[in-house]
């Protein structure tokens, strides 16, 4: 077995950490501490406080000046932003949340859709002087923002927007920090000029005074107990007519004149709306990439406690038997270790190609919303892995896993939501889907069923790949490609993307044929929901296919040689885990023989027991430092 702190496991982490390795490592250092560490014996009220107090302290550090432009008093570094903050999951999740929230939604709202005229606001949320938070969905409207139904109509008499609640389901529900600390809302709602509503906008509504208690026509209330974060004060507002200045809509993209005159550069409605939230990409970027790392800490900790506790006789040695000597063991947790491997790949391009658009140096459209899909597709698979990974390792991890002292339950409770927010998963992966299946197709950005599955059906196959921003070095594989897949060695790369790739461009194109023969029966919507198994997997598939791209890119930049011989295996355990679990798929569109399919699950049981002797290394590849991990299991 490899030994701890190898140079194997420095070269592994250095892969992972990607071009933010500097920050990181600091970031490891700073926050090794207990002063950042959560306290699970907390009840919710203290909770809350010691997270505020946490923040206060982080507010000296440079987590939060990277993510502010350098005209605004910041570094200008957002992809350093998202992975500085990231490493706050290992400490703990409220206060990566907490803190996402401030600097992240509430900060990121007004840096980005707000002007010149806001820029005090950015020094004092930066410094914590002014505590806000992000108040976009509803108890009525969640996933669907462009129908929420607050409302902020203009009074041109007193240049005064007035921001309403108009139905008990307009309320705002589960607005991070609404409940105790937040002074100032981003409110996103209808902006109505001249009794003609203009779709949905930002405004700075102020909702408590210094002492802490409701301003006028503001109702906040508390959420309570939630299911984890207790250190979040999550809560709700309502508006009673509440009178704002012309000045407190964020109006990068649009604006209203003193007398009420509505004024914006995009002239189409739906292309500002999708405009607007466009610019908050970085949130669902980031929560991903926090969902990834509490996987990445509940992984070491069961690795680990595999490593030293024992279970039955082996009546060979009439030694008791280490936990990950077991195949089943080795199945449950090499696996995820692998994806884990394979996301943080994914997550680096991912806050690679957000950094190259936010910094200013790419300004295409198409860009952009490559970026969107992209980050919602990896949202959906980070977070599902998440979930799905921290309840394997708390059971992996026996009775022990079910104390709260050995952190799993914590890690499970507190990313229990991120499946839902910034997002829900299933809504993600159809954006995703229809991405694919217009090809950005400018007709549809609605997302209008009818217009939607009639350029679905024109879809070309190619237009799935070239949509993707391809480099060179997968085109390569691409293109050596030749052999059918019955015929192509399972363990070359090119025969693994040509199975992954192959698999969506079928289920993108059988979508496209089903809607259309469907819709013409139907209509569009009974077509859509009818297809909507369909077009799911069609979007997970995507993300299958990109998140093995970027693994094959990240092991180019490995020149340790143990390092990428370990990385290289873990990427064929992380392709033939995806090929067994679709295994009947594969089957049934005869992609694969059923000789080939077993094949791939005796591939699965080699792997991981070659890799087996290595496990320590990877785990400690993984990058979360066994000072942050706090399980009183690997202390015993």
């Amino acid at each position: 077995m490899a030994t701890a702190s190898s140079d194997t496991a420095k070269a592994l982490i250095a892969a992972l950490d990607g071009p933010w390795h500097d920050i990181r490592e600091e970031a490891r250092s700073l926050l090794a501490g207990e002063q950042f560490a959560g306290d699970p014996a907390l009840d919710y009220r203290a909770a809350r406080e010691r997270v505020l107090g946490q923040m206060r302290e982080l507010a000296t550090l440079d987590f939060v000046q990277r993510g502010y432009r350098t005209e605004h008093g910041g570094t200008g570094d957002p992809g350093g932003a998202v992975v500085g903050m990231e490493m706050l999951a290992y400490a703990d999740l409220s206060l990566w949340v907490k803190a996402g929230v401030q600097w992240g939604l509430f900060g990121g709202a007004v840096e980005n859709l707000g002007t010149e005229r806001h820029r005090d606001y950015i020094d004092r949320l930066m410094s914590l002087d002014l505590l806000g938070c992000f108040a976009m969905t509803e108890t009525g409207h969640g996933s669907d923002v462009a129908r929420l139904e607050t409302t902020a109509a203009y009074d041109a008499a007193t240049q005064e927007f007035v921001v309403h609640s108009p139905t008990p389901s307009a309320r705002k529900d589960y607005i991070g920090g609404a409940a105790e600390h937040a002074r100032m809302a981003a409110v996103f709602a209808q902006l109505v000029v001249g009794g003609e509503s203009q779709g949905v906008h930002c405004f700075l509504v102020p909702i408590r005074d210094a002492a802490g208690a409701d301003l006028p026509g503001v109702t906040t209330s508390d959420c309570g107990l939630k299911g984890g974060l207790p250190g979040v004060d999550n809560g709700r507002i309502m508006f009673d007519h509440v009178r704002i200045p012309r000045e407190n809509l964020l109006n990068r993209y649009a604006d209203v004149a003193p007398d009420g005159t509505y004024s914006s550069d995009i002239d189409n409605p739906s292309r500002r709306f999708f405009t607007t939230l466009g610019t908050l990409v970085r949130g669902r970027v980031s929560v991903g990439g926090a969902a990834a790392a509490a996987a990445r800490a509940a992984l070491s900790i069961a690795a680990r406690y595999a490593l030293r506790r024992t279970q039955f006789v082996n009546p060979d040695t009439g030694e008791e038997t280490l936990l990950l000597d077991y195949r089943m063991h080795q199945r449950r947790l090499l696996p995820l270790v692998a994806r884990s491997y394979a996301l943080a790949f994914a997550q680096n391009d991912l806050v690679g190609r957000m950094h190259k658009i936010q910094s200013g140096h790419a300004s295409d459209p198409a860009e952009q919303r490559a970026l969107e899909k992209r980050a919602a597709g990896l949202k959906a698979a980070q977070t599902r892995h998440a979930t799905r990974a921290i309840q394997e390792c708390r059971e992996a991890c026996g009775g022990a896993g079910y104390l709260t002292e050995n952190r799993l339950v914590t890690l499970k409770a507190d990313t229990d939501v991120f499946t839902t927010f910034e997002g829900d998963n299933v809504v993600l992966m159809q954006l995703v889907a229809k991405e694919l299946l217009t090809g950005y197709a400018e007709e549809v950005r609605e997302l209008d069923a009818l217009g939607w599955v009639r350029f679905a059906a024109t879809l070309a196959s190619d237009v799935v790949r070239e949509r993707s921003g391809v480099r060179q070095l997968i085109q390569t594989l691409r293109d050596r490609g030749g052999e059918t897949v019955e015929e192509g060695d399972l363990s070359r790369r090119e025969t693994q993307l040509k199975l992954l790739a192959d698999r969506e461009d079928y289920l993108v194109r059988t979508a496209a044929h089903r809607l259309r023969a469907r819709a013409e029966e139907t209509g569009p919507f009974e077509a859509f929901n009818n297809a909507q198994d369909h077009i799911l997997e069609a979007g997970a598939a995507h993300i299958d296919r990109i998140v093995l791209e970027a693994y094959i890119e990240g092991l180019e930049g490995i020149s340790d040689p143990e390092a990428r011989d370990l990385a290289e295996r873990l990427c064929d355990l992380y392709v033939y885990t995806v090929l067994e679990e679709n295994r009947d798929w594969f089957i049934m569109h005869r992609f694969m023989s059923v000789e080939r399919a077993k094949a791939v699950r005796r591939g699965v049981n080699e792997l991981v027991s070659t890799l087996r002797p290595h496990a320590l290394t990877l785990v400690e590849g993984l990058g979360v430092p066994e000072s942050m991990l706090r399980a009183e299991i690997l202390t015993q």
